[in-house]
């Protein structure tokens, strides 16, 4: 994780240097929000074995993010944020299995456009995301339970609503393509090691405050 953090930093630092040296106008800005996220999994899976589909809770939980403006309209963000999710497998061929909850730790680096002019400044943005798994309860039925980590694409759309000439607010809305692969040790249930293949796909709505600095 801190290796992810290193090398996010050091792609900003180098923007940043960019910019300054080939540019004649310093645009150059840093952004910070906070802001309350819903996290809600478009989820399915191929579960080997015993068959089924996956049912993946979604979960609210507050986010930090930094942006840095290459020029007036270029800019990248950083997003930062954990959330926990319940896990259960359904409509097997054993019936419906409980797989306790996992925390994921998804780190978001996004390339934005930013609209200018007037109060209101939309922005579209891409990126990549790498989202790590960690914290697994195992639920009732389950020995054990893990989860890969996965590396995808994240794609972004917002808007910035400015206060004052620090102070705005945020509406954001992304769409992570995110997909694991799942091993479950099962107990005297199963009998088995069954194996997953699942898709998280999740859409993350937030809206929040933002400073400029």
């Amino acid at each position: 994780m801190r290796k992810i953090l290193f090398i996010s930093f050091l792609v900003l630092g180098s923007m940043k240097l960019f910019a300054q040296n080939t540019s004649s106008k310093d645009y150059s800005k840093w952004q910070m929000r906070l802001r309350f996220i819903s996290v809600t999994p478009n989820e399915s899976a191929n579960i080997e074995a015993i068959g089924g589909d996956v049912s993946i809770s979604s979960s609210y939980v507050p986010e930090l993010d930094f942006t840095y403006f290459i020029t007036e309209n270029w800019a990248a963000e950083l997003i930062l944020g954990t959330t926990n999710h319940d896990v259960e497998a359904k409509n097997t061929s054993v019936g419906n299995i409980d797989l306790g909850d996992v925390w994921l730790l998804p780190p978001t680096l996004t390339f934005q456009y930013h609209f200018t002019g007037g109060k209101a400044k939309p922005y579209l943005g891409a990126g990549v995301n790498y989202t790590i798994f960690y914290g697994a309860d195992n639920g009732p039925v389950a020995n054990d339970v893990s989860y890969d980590n996965s590396l995808g694409l994240a794609f972004q759309g917002g808007i910035d609503y400015a206060l004052n000439n620090k102070w705005f607010l945020n509406f954001d809305i992304k769409h992570i393509r995110l997909q694991t692969d799942a091993t479950v040790n099962a107990t005297d249930a199963l009998r088995a090691t069954v194996n997953a293949d699942v898709d998280i796909n999740p859409f993350i709505i937030g809206i929040g405050l933002g400073l400029k600095f």
